[in-house]
């Protein structure tokens, strides 16, 4: 008789009942007249005890090897000695899939807190991520982005859905994916920023994307890949870039409460990390600000115009120590390090209504007021040296009439670095992309 399948997570609902699992075989032990099983389903893990009298499940036990994976029924009953405090009285045992003797790399670490070098655990990832704490990053993943966009739609976002293929690069100074496509060159987006301003051409207001990024930078550092998943929003009708900065603010802080709700005990348990709900409004200084703080933690400046990661974590101590806050918005670029399209200051030229936005010592996000107007997106086009023609389909969005408007792009690879308090994006991310790294 078929018995449908019950999660390990929930088999507390059917205590005294009978009921068919079905997972991974973590443990095996046979301790001669008893035989036990930890199986583990991405719900939890629960112990399996195979009794002297089962011969024919005993048998099936005798076959397994680690992280085969089987299908049991028996009786579900409470036992405080075993993980959960309950376990499953094996009856039957089917083997869905034997897994091969060796494994590659251990899915339970033995005597050490330490795991298997990194990038052999990158060739070996599908095994990887089957560690309860490395599958936690992309439950917290996917509540995460339903928080956007339950935030984004409730506050009367447009999704869409823009191409990855185009014609000219997105983003001037940043190093693009050239791909043939059929007689032409294109490349892959590297951001969809172009289109998120067509968006506002068009009159949608407010608009959000969730999708791929493209970016052939030759780096190697902890907090760059290839390819990563990008959230950005624009949003029209603005009077400055503060008004972008309130608007992404009020989105994180209900992301995280959100986060904290479902998942801030596992978060604890698993990452060591207290997850915290931001207090609005978040601290804002602006760049020069912040180089001056910086000279007076004798923190040596790389970059007059610009902050380098090492300036970016001492800033976010700072902040963490005079406002007791996780993020800091730093504001007013100087125009030589921000795109063509970032709106000018009308006080001072030669800086931008720009911003980045810090979360414990790494950059998250980057946001702007754009430059609707025609006119001005040339000029400002022209003094960065860049050819009008390649660039003249983006500069007709502007032609027509176009709401004053900014928006900012996010990376949730580096929000789930700094969420659970992980090192390194490959960590962060589900099949890492690097200069070096194409498989699997």
């Amino acid at each position: 008789m078929y018995m449908e399948r019950t999660r390990i997570g929930d088999l507390k609902q059917h205590i005294g009942g009978q009921v068919t699992i079905a997972g991974f075989v973590q443990v095996i032990r046979d301790q001669g007249s008893i035989q036990f099983l930890l199986v583990r389903d991405i719900s939890g893990i629960v112990q399996v005890v195979i009794t002297k009298d089962k011969t024919e499940a005993r048998q099936t036990v005798d076959s397994l090897n680690l992280e085969s994976v089987v299908e049991i029924s028996g009786l579900a009953k409470e036992e405080q000695q075993a993980p959960g405090g309950f376990e499953v009285a094996a009856e039957q045992i089917r083997v869905l899939s034997l897994a091969a003797s060796e494994l590659p790399i251990p899915i339970v670490e033995k005597g050490s807190d330490e795991e298997a070098d990194q990038s052999i655990r990158l060739d070996w990832r599908w095994l990887d991520l089957r560690k309860p704490k490395h599958a936690l990053v992309f439950k917290v993943w996917t509540l995460m982005e339903a928080a956007f966009r339950e935030y984004w739609v409730s506050h009367g976002y447009i999704e869409i859905h823009s191409p990855k293929l185009i014609a000219t690069p997105s983003e001037s100074g940043s190093e693009v994916f050239e791909v043939k496509y059929f007689e032409r060159t294109a490349y892959l987006a590297q951001s969809p920023q172009f289109y998120k301003q067509m968006a506002m051409a068009a009159g949608f207001e407010k608009v959000f994307e969730v999708g791929p990024v493209f970016r052939a930078e030759p780096s190697f550092t902890s907090r760059h890949a290839t390819e990563f998943t990008g959230y950005d929003s624009e949003i029209s009708y603005i009077q400055s870039h503060y008004e972008v900065t309130s608007e992404q603010e009020k989105l994180l802080a209900f992301v995280l409460q959100k986060t904290k709700e479902r998942y801030g005990e596992d978060i604890k348990k698993l990452f060591g990390r207290e997850v915290i709900v931001p207090t609005l409004p978040f601290p804002k200084i602006s760049m020069q600000e912040a180089k001056t703080v910086l000279a007076t933690m004798g923190v040596p400046s790389e970059k007059d115009s610009d902050i380098s990661p090492e300036e970016e974590r001492k800033i976010s101590e700072y902040v963490r120590e005079k406002h007791g806050h996780e993020f800091v918005f730093i504001t007013e670029y100087p125009v030589s390090v921000r795109p063509f399209y970032h709106m000018h200051d009308e006080k001072d030229p030669k800086l931008t209504k720009s911003y980045d936005l810090l979360w414990n010592g790494i950059e998250i996000a980057t946001g702007a007021q754009r430059e609707h107007r025609y006119d001005a997106l040339v000029s400002q086009a022209k003094e960065k040296g860049m050819s009008i023609e390649p660039i003249q389909f983006y500069l007709n969005f502007f032609k027509y009439g176009c709401p004053p408007h900014g928006g900012f792009g996010m990376g949730p690879n580096r929000m789930i670095m700094k969420l659970l308090n992980i090192e390194n994006v490959r960590e962060a991310s589900f099949l890492y992309r690097g200069v070096r790294r194409l498989e699997p």
